[in-house]
């Protein structure tokens, strides 16, 4: 009876191994779950750069509001009859004492 419970329990440990140790075992499924993890987080951050970019597309399609500023923002157009003033950021450098 000692030998059959030994067999046995030595058995259980052989089939037991592939479970923890083996491939898709325990460690390769916790790795593959932090794999999941970062990239549903990174997917997570493309829709919200998706969704923003979406919104800029309805507002540039919809109104010329979003045309006009980012002309003014990015091409630095005025309108016409507008006085545009540069400054300086660092005036003080160009005045001698």
């Amino acid at each position: 009876m000692k030998i059959l419970t030994i067999s046995l329990g030595l058995l259980l440990l052989l089939i037991q191994y592939p479970l923890w140790f083996g491939k898709g075992g325990w460690s390769d499924v916790m790795r593959y779950r932090d794999v999941l993890n970062a990239q549903v987080e990174e997917n997570e951050e493309v829709r919200a750069i998706n969704a923003q970019i979406k919104a800029e597309v309805v507002d540039l399609k919809t109104g010329l509001d979003e045309i006009e500023e980012s002309a003014r923002s990015d091409l630095g157009m005025i309108k016409q009859g507008e006085v545009f003033f540069k400054t300086l950021d660092n005036p003080s450098s160009n005045v001698s004492n």
